[in-house]
């Protein structure tokens, strides 16, 4: 699916660390793309990062190694509203500051988080960031000096900085444990929309108003820093009336991300879920041009089948 995660704003997602692979196609022919160095050609390694299981069967891949930095601290910013910690992350980005992750939590998040985790997290406020910054400690004081002046500048009543490497752990010891946290609540729908950084603020506040009126409730914590909004809408999966309403309520969401000019997915891929709100995003020549690459690599369209495109256009 082309993966990001937290620290994509920095380090790019899954095809910027791919050098090779080798992958099979549905009659059994071995094909090999990408080299260490640039080759000439069409850019196949491109096409294969992020193609769902619909081209090949992926068998080797020669991933780009990164040293470690020397150092990393992250910054935990709470604010009054959601609206206003979208913004503070749109004006760190505008700011030119490229920090290693900005992860957004808000209130329900935080509250389900916290009882699970113990991380530390306020409990009074509406909306946190998850800041971290990496680099020698000069580079690394730098940065925090900025990152909460920004903050402060756009309405953060809470400002906490990791003295150590015990509380650093803590911070992400809860946004790691957001998802299973939730899970204990209640049965969730994970969404997977992005959009321009600049749409944060209204998005977060649509995408509040649309799980209202479904009657439903959404925590949402996701990756700021990229604009890749993972929107947790709860429900009782053994209520089909409820989970209608859920999956209506995800539908309404990625529409939106689409309409302020982001896409249906950043990273959890297409699949079934989105299949049929591909027409939202991509013309009819588009997607005809999409499946003549599918086809290209799978004439019988054995592989991963009934996935990523709309069954009418077959």
């Amino acid at each position: 699916m082309n993966s990001g995660g937290a620290h994509c704003l920095k380090y790019g997602v899954t095809t910027n660390h791919l050098i090779a692979a080798e992958f099979v196609l549905a009659d059994g022919t071995v094909v090999e793309v990408g080299r260490a160095t640039d080759i000439p050609g069409l850019d196949l390694l491109g096409v294969l990062c992020g193609s769902e299981g619909q081209l090949g069967i992926v068998t080797e891949a020669t991933l780009r190694i990164l040293p470690s930095p020397e150092a990393v601290r992250p910054v935990l910013f709470g604010f009054a509203s959601s609206e206003d910690a979208g913004t503070c992350a749109a004006a760190i980005v505008e700011a030119g500051i490229v920090p290693v992750a900005i992860e957004f939590m808000d209130k329900l998040a935080i509250e389900i988080t916290e009882a699970y985790a113990h991380a530390g997290y306020p409990l009074d406020v509406e909306a946190m960031l998850i800041v971290e910054v990496e680099g020698s400690s000069a580079e690394i004081s730098e940065q925090l000096a900025l990152l909460i002046e920004i903050a402060r500048a756009n309405g953060a009543c809470t400002i906490k900085e990791a003295q150590s490497a015990l509380e650093a752990a803590l911070i992400w010891k809860g946004r790691k444990s957001a998802f299973g946290a939730t899970g204990r609540v209640a049965d969730y729908i994970c969404m997977d929309g992005t959009v321009p950084m600049g749409q944060l603020p209204f998005v977060l506040k649509r995408t509040r108003e649309i799980v209202q009126s479904y009657g439903l409730r959404v925590a949402n914590v996701f990756h700021a820093g990229d604009g890749n909004m993972h929107p947790l809408i709860m429900f009782d999966i053994n209520d089909p009336q409820e989970r209608n309403k859920a999956e209506q309520a995800g539908n309404d969401i990625l529409k939106l991300c689409v309409e302020v000019g982001g896409c249906l997915t950043g990273e959890h891929g297409v699949g079934l879920e989105k299949r049929d709100l591909m027409t939202l995003q991509f013309s009819a020549e588009d997607l005809r041009q999409q499946m003549a690459v599918k086809t290209a690599f799978d004439p019988m369209w054995l592989l991963n089948p009934s996935k990523v495109f709309p069954l009418d256009f077959r």
